[in-house]
């Protein structure tokens, strides 16, 4: 296994400069997810419409070091695995000798919603390829409208807190849980690279097994900050992401051909107020007695959404 010294001298596959916002953490994300790209091998990058493909590829630069497609909202996974497809073909025919890796990236917008069709699709049909959602929380690029991944409580452009609301009114929906549903070889819930955490790795190490070790389709739900959506200091981003694990929020696990793993496990669990209260657009949360009555229903859900993934896991409490 890489250490985290031996992965400082892996050559980037991204460059620096681009123009994503300050504490972006979706070029972590990207950083830590290509690093696991073997060095002999090339990779074929797919990218659905968000922040990613707007600050990385602003015409005529790219920050892309490997061959990259931008498509529509709606088709980056249709996209991502046509040129599969289109590859398998080509090396059949010996027209092809290098080994190519096929990887999507999207946010929540293009994942959970908006491209949820074509995700389901690619990974229904079996093809050769990883899809990587960057999981903000809302549609960040546009202005902070709310989706289908925006915790319940979150205060966004489109369900904002006032007099008559406490934010967005839905439970998150849960994509990884979706996406197992699909059968496939690998899914994997992590987050970025945190140091000082026993779980500082998990995002290379599942990155690694599913791009170097496992064939056919995989797809990694990653928990992205976004300072300017979240409303939290970019110095203090990685302490939220820290909390989402500590409060089980959003837990560490993999299914490998159905069999659920659980890769990090709290001594001690954290109260959501741990997590929400570092964020801004939660902060309305605390400031009435409607809102303690808001933060207990989103403790109780977490609450039964990680006592279901013990029992998947085969723990008991």
């Amino acid at each position: 296994m890489a250490t985290l010294k031996e992965l400082t001298k892996v050559k980037e596959r991204i460059t620096a400069g681009h123009k994503m916002c300050a504490g972006c953490g979706a070029p972590m994300v990207v950083k830590w997810v290509l690093k696991a790209v073997r060095e002999e091998d090339q990779a074929v990058i797919s990218n659905a419409t968000g922040c990613l493909e707007v600050s990385f590829g602003v015409y005529p630069y790219s920050a892309w070091k490997d061959s990259y497609i931008h498509t529509a909202f709606e088709c980056a996974a249709a996209t991502g695995s046509g040129v599969e497809a289109a590859y398998r073909a080509l090396k059949a025919r010996g027209r092809i000798e290098d080994n190519y890796k096929f990887i999507t990236f999207g946010g929540d917008g293009g994942t959970y919603d908006i491209g949820f069709q074509s995700l389901s699709g690619a990974m229904e049909r079996g093809h050769d390829m990883l899809y990587v959602c960057y999981d903000n929380g809302a549609y960040m690029n546009t202005g902070i409208q709310r989706s289908s991944a925006t915790p319940l409580g979150a205060d966004t452009t489109t369900t904002p807190q006032g007099k008559e609301s406490f934010g967005k009114q839905q439970y998150r929906k849960d994509l990884t849980q979706i996406m197992v549903g699909h059968h496939l070889p690998y899914v994997a819930q992590t987050v970025p690279v945190i140091p000082g955490t026993k779980y500082m790795m998990d995002l290379y190490n599942k990155s690694n097994k599913a791009i170097n070790e496992i064939k056919g389709p995989k797809f990694m739900n990653v928990l992205t900050p976004c300072p300017r959506g979240w409303r939290c200091d970019t110095e203090s981003e990685l302490d939220s992401i820290k909390a989402a694990v500590e409060t089980c929020w959003w837990p560490l696990y993999e299914v490998i051909d159905g069999e659920y793993k659980l890769n990090y496990r709290p001594k001690e669990r954290l109260p959501i107020e741990e997590w929400l209260n570092l964020q801004g657009r939660f902060k309305h949360l605390f400031k009435s007695k409607e809102g303690k009555v808001k933060i207990a229903e989103i403790q109780n859900e977490v609450d039964k959404r990680w006592k279901n993934l013990l029992f998947l896991c085969r723990y008991n409490e």
